[in-house]
């Protein structure tokens, strides 16, 4: 019978859970016209970091616990952060003042009226989408958590 250790079972699972969760998010902005703001974006860098250093840990099979622990602490702060903009989109608490959106700020003074004109400034405070009343944010939040807890696990386990 193989033995495989829980290190690499739970960074191959958070690798791939992860790159799904930005994936979709990349999806939702690309594909679907969903400009992402200040929050949503910041949201993003837990798993850009994580994606590879829970991959990382599971290429290192049982000497990888320090990366994976890493990356559950990373998702850890990414719950944190999502549950922040989840309260801020639901008015629980006042988001930051600076939450303009991704594409804000002017690329170039040639055509700065002209982008003025046409950016569509995306507030933090409003949740451009939501399944069975859960946001965006909240479903990252749910993930994130979810992964931190993976990444207990992967550092805790033993082979299986």
């Amino acid at each position: 019978m193989i033995r495989v250790s829980a290190v690499r079972i739970a960074g191959l699972a958070i690798g791939v859970l992860a790159a799904a969760t930005v994936g979709g998010a990349l999806v939702f902005e690309h594909g679907f016209g969903y400009v992402p703001c200040m929050l949503c974006l910041w949201e993003r860098w837990p798993y850009y970091l994580g994606v590879p250093l829970a991959l990382f840990a599971a290429g290192l099979g049982p000497k990888g616990r320090a990366p994976l622990a890493l990356a559950g602490l990373l998702f850890a702060g990414g719950a944190v952060l999502s549950a922040y903009h989840a309260g801020v989109e639901w008015s629980f608490w006042p988001g930051p003042t600076s939450c303009a959106g991704a594409d804000a700020a002017p690329t170039s003074a040639g055509g700065l009226l002209e982008q003025m004109r046409t950016t569509r400034i995306v507030p933090c405070d409003r949740a451009a989408w939501r399944l069975l009343g859960i946001s965006l944010a909240g479903y990252s939040g749910l993930i994130s958590a979810a992964l931190a807890a993976i990444a207990i696990w992967g550092v805790r386990g033993r082979r299986v």
